[in-house]
């Protein structure tokens, strides 16, 4: 089964490509060859597991094998195993991403923000300044590939249960919304 979902975004986000702007900005977000952002799949795929683990270890469900075989591990030991789901990077839709690029609207997508260290005076610390690229709100879209059936109910669990993506997503950013378009749950047809 292959699963289709949305990824909205409610507040400016961040996902880091590692990178710096020199002197002007110290943490870029990660962008494709149009310069416009996207969720890596490897984020995705991680956010995902860590709820369907919090799901299994909170509802008691025994899904510790079947999260290994799916998703992949790897212990100290040198010991790795690829899972089978192939989890795609969350982009824009390609209609938005054609408009943006057409119109040379990129820059517009992104804005600068800067924090500092703050001493026990309520001072500001000697160089610690710094800034960050962050996105602005969006709609992404993704796909998870060869999804087992007996993880389709807890990915889609998994998927309702992750609320912030990205750095600084316990201090207000990266704030989201996924929701499954695809395959269509009775539920949801309602």
């Amino acid at each position: 089964m292959n699963i289709k979902y949305t990824l909205e975004f409610f507040s400016d986000w961040h996902c880091g490509s590692g990178l710096a702007a020199g002197a002007d900005v110290d943490l870029l977000v990660v962008k494709d060859k149009d310069g416009l952002p996207f969720v890596p799949g490897k984020t995705i795929k991680g956010l995902i597991r860590e709820a369907v683990e919090d799901i299994n270890q909170f509802s008691g469900l025994s899904l510790d094998e079947k999260i290994k075989e799916h998703f992949g591990f790897f212990d100290d030991k040198d010991t790795n195993e690829k899972g089978d789901m192939f989890f795609s990077n969350a982009v824009l839709p390609e209609d938005e991403h054609n408009a943006i690029v057409d119109n040379n609207a990129v820059k517009y997508m992104f804005r600068s923000i800067a924090s500092t260290a703050i001493d026990e005076n309520g001072i500001a610390k000697d160089h610690s300044l710094r800034k960050m690229e962050v996105t602005i709100p969006c709609t992404l879209s993704g796909d998870i590939y060869d999804v087992p059936d007996c993880l389709a109910d807890v990915i889609y669990n998994a998927l309702r249960y992750i609320k912030r993506l990205g750095q600084n997503r316990n201090r207000g950013l990266g704030r989201c919304k996924f929701e499954q378009i695809e395959p269509k749950r009775k539920e949801d047809q309602e």
